[in-house]
C-alpha cells in the first residue's frame, strides 16, 4: 500500500499550476535530487524499471545473438528486456541463504557472447557486489543492477545506485517509493546517460522537452529509433515527495521486519529472511521460508492465512519454470535446483510503511496460529 500524505498532492498541484504535465522541470528536479541521494553523477527518469533496464542494455550495445547473465529467481521484466534484443538470457542459480544470484557460479556462465550481467537485489537485500564486479571487471563486462526492490539500500557503506555501470530502480505502486508507474536509471558514464536520455524519447536529440520552453527551438532531429519511455512531471512531482520520506519509510519497514523476526525466531518450522551486517536492507519484501516437512503443503498454509485475513504472496516463480523459457530454451524445473527448492517453500508476509503495530500484531498472531495448527 503506498505511503501517501498531503506532501504528494502539494507537489502534484504545483506541477499542475505550472502547466507542465508531461516531461518538464519537475522531472529534471526529481532526476537531480535522486542522483544526489544515491551519489550518482547522472539519473534518467523513465516510466518503469523495465524501460530502465531496456535502455541500459541498449546503451552497452547488446544486440541479437548476445548473451546476458542473470538470475532465474526474479520477476518477468529482468529477462524479458534481454529478449527485446533477441539476445539470450543465461540463468545462474541463486545462493540458498540470500536468494540472490550466486557469485561463485557466474564466471563459468561467461562466454565470448556475454555482453552484460544483471544481478537482482531480491527483496531489497543487496547482492554480493564485490565478488560480481571482480569477475565482471576482469572480463570487461558491464554490470546492470536490477534494483527494483532496493531503494533505499546500501552495500558496504555505498548507496545502491552509485556502484555499478548502471542501476535501474522501480517506482511502481507497490515499491518502496512510488510515482504510480515509473523508474530511474543511474550511471556515472556521461555518454551512456546521454544515450539513455535520447532513446527514452523517440531518439530525438538532447533536451527535446525544451522545445516547448523559451529556451528551446522548434527544430529537432531524430538520431536513432528510440522509444516512448519518458516520465511525466505529474509522476515526478509525486516522486519528489516520496523521495524526501524514503529513509523514514525504510526505517518503518525495517522495524516491522524486526518485529516479525522476534516473533518467529523460536519456531523451527520457519526460516527467517537473511540479512547482512555490511548492508542496509530496503525490506521491500519479507520472505519467510517454510520447512515443508512440518506442513501439508505451502498452498494449505497460504489458504489458512487467507482465512485469517492475511494476504500473503509468493515471490517468485523462477523464470525457467515458466512455459516460455521452458520451451524457448528447453529448460527443466531441475536446471536451477536452489531457485526451484527455495521458491517451493517461500511465502511473503505483508510489509509496508503504513502498517500499524496492530496490523503487524494481526499478521504475527495469524502466522503463529497456523504454526500451532501444524504442531509447530
Amino acid at each position: 500500500m503506498p505511503d501517501l500524505d498531503g506532501c504528494e498532492m502539494e507537489e502534484i498541484n504545483d506541477a499542475l499550476r505550472s502547466g507542465w504535465v508531461t516531461t518538464g522541470p519537475k522531472t529534471k528536479q526529481f532526476e537531480k535530487e535522486f542522483a544526489a541521494y544515491v551519489g550518482a553523477k547522472h539519473a534518467i527518469a523513465v516510466n518503469s524499471c523495465t524501460a530502465a533496464m531496456h535502455l541500459a542494455l541498449d546503451a552497452v550495445g547488446v544486440q541479437r545473438g548476445d548473451e546476458v547473465i542473470t538470475t532465474p529467481y526474479t520477476f518477468a521484466a529482468t529477462a524479458e528486456v534481454i529478449r527485446y534484443f533477441d539476445a539470450r538470457p543465461v540463468f545462474v542459480d541463486v545462493d540458498p541463504l540470500y536468494l540472490n544470484i550466486n557469485p561463485d557460479l557466474i564466471e563459468r556462465a561467461i562466454t565470448p557472447k556475454t555482453k552484460a550481467i544483471i544481478p537482482v537485489h531480491l527483496a531489497g537485500l543487496p547482492v554480493e557486489l564485490d565478488a560480481i564486479r571482480e569477475v565482471a571487471t576482469r572480463r570487461g563486462i558491464p554490470v546492470i543492477e536490477d534494483s527494483a526492490h532496493a531503494f533505499p539500500a546500501s552495500y558496504k557503506g555505498k548507496h545502491i545506485g552509485s556502484i555499478s555501470e548502471f542501476t535501474c530502480f522501480s517506482f511502481y505502486a507497490t515499491k518502496t517509493i512510488t510515482t504510480g508507474e515509473g523508474g530511474m536509471i543511474t550511471t556515472d558514464n556521461a555518454e551512456w546517460a546521454e544515450r539513455c536520455r535520447i532513446m527514452s524519447l523517440h531518439g530525438i536529440d538532447k533536451n527535446a522537452w525544451k522545445r516547448y520552453t523559451s529556451e528551446g527551438k522548434w527544430y529537432y532531429e531524430i538520431i536513432a529509433p528510440g522509444y516512448k519511455y519518458n516520465m511525466t512531471d505529474i509522476a515526478a512531482a509525486m516522486g519528489l515527495a516520496q523521495l524526501r520520506k524514503a529513509e523514514k519509510m525504510r526505517a518503518r519497514r525495517r522495524a516491522i521486519a524486526m518485529q516479525y523476526n522476534e516473533a518467529f525466531r523460536t519456531y523451527d518450522a520457519v526460516q527467517l529472511p537473511a540479512d547482512r551486517s555490511d548492508c542496509d536492507h530496503a525490506w521491500h519484501l519479507y520472505m519467510l521460508r517454510l520447512h515443508l516437512h512440518h506442513f501439508i503443503d505451502r498452498a494449505h498454509v497460504m489458504e489458512m492465512l487467507k482465512h485469517r485475513g492475511i494476504g500473503a504472496s509468493v515471490h517468485f516463480i523462477p523464470l525457467h519454470m515458466h512455459p516460455y523459457y521452458r520451451e524457448q530454451y528447453h529448460c527443466t524445473a531441475q536446471d536451477f535446483p536452489v531457485a526451484r527448492a527455495e521458491y517451493l517453500r517461500e511465502i511473503s508476509l505483508p510489509i509496508y510503511s503504513r502498517m500499524s503495530d496492530e496490523d503487524v500484531a494481526q499478521v504475527i498472531a495469524a502466522v503463529i496460529d497456523v504454526l500451532a495448527k501444524h504442531g509447530c
